[in-house]
């Protein structure tokens, strides 16, 4: 997973609210295992025409957007059914971080153990950066996890929350593979001493 410590890019305003997984990606996009590919059907169905064509008003397909690496989006983004395939469109798209006032459990949960930072600010503090995000591509947002501020194009810094040992994960590039190979060694340990105890197992 890539470590994720400061990240300055352009930030595409979504102000719906409650945007749900099947909006983030269909379902039927949903048979692969793989991680990657999903990011040309993020947000299939407000994208894209039925016949695949762009839709121009689509936030992502204008092109002071195209690139951007953060989410501005109005409040309880992700609810809807459990699907990991969600941050893995977002993330394959260039999405790093996505801000709103209020997450799904579940799909909040997933951003991080993807290299997905979700944050959570005052609908105030989102209100500001959704307005900044509106300015275009020159507009961009510098979110910095050590510090735990999102700073504005125009310098306006905003402090935020977020769990110590997710942000450690995060930093470290760390999903839940990278934390228990952190234990290797203690690991290996006890399956040496497991194979001298327990020899026919």
């Amino acid at each position: 997973m890539d470590k994720f410590t400061t990240l300055t890019g352009i930030a595409a305003p979504m102000p719906l609210v409650n945007i749900d997984t099947d909006m983030i990606i269909p379902k039927q996009f949903l048979k692969t295992i793989k991680r990657s590919g999903l990011g040309v059907n993020l947000f299939d169905e407000m994208r894209y025409t039925q016949d695949g064509k762009e839709i121009p008003d689509f936030v992502l397909n204008q092109p002071a957007y195209r690139s951007a690496e953060i989410l501005v989006a109005g409040d309880n983004f992700g609810c809807g059914s459990s699907r990991e395939h969600a941050p893995w469109a977002l993330l394959d798209f260039g999405i790093r971080c996505v801000i709103s006032t209020s997450f799904a459990d579940i799909f909040y949960n997933n951003c991080f153990k993807n290299g997905i930072l979700p944050i959570v600010m005052p609908q105030d503090v989102v209100d500001a950066l959704m307005a900044d995000a509106r300015k275009g591509a020159n507009a961009r947002i510098t979110v910095d996890l050590p510090s735990q501020t999102v700073t504005t194009s125009d310098g306006k810094v905003f402090a935020f929350e977020v769990d110590s040992h997710r942000k450690h994960c995060l930093i470290n590039g760390l999903d839940d593979i990278g934390l228990t190979m952190e234990k290797a060694a203690s690991i290996a340990a006890y399956e040496a001493k497991a194979a001298t105890l327990r020899p026919w197992a």
